[in-house]
């Protein structure tokens, strides 16, 4: 069986959480070590598995919220005044 960037990234979910069958997980790792793009991507998202994962809260700065909703509703009234 021949994998492409596709089929890794129908995957990758289940490669990072250790439910992929061994033959695919030979596939996969033998795409990896030639493909950057695909490393990139599993690089990237093991990163955020454990961003997520590990707890941690994190405040962010005052007024970061108003300026948000400020901003999305700016988006949202430019974007349906362009009808």
């Amino acid at each position: 069986m021949r994998i492409d960037c596709k089929h890794v990234w129908e995957h990758i979910s289940d490669y990072i959480d250790g439910e992929v069958d061994a033959e695919l997980r030979a596939e996969i790792d033998r795409h990896l070590e030639h493909c950057e793009i695909c490393s990139a991507v599993m690089d990237s998202t093991r990163n955020v598995v454990v961003l997520v994962g590990d707890g941690r809260v994190f405040e962010v700065p005052t007024g970061y919220s108003e300026r948000l909703h400020e901003r999305i509703e700016k988006e949202i009234v430019g974007a349906s005044g362009d009808d």
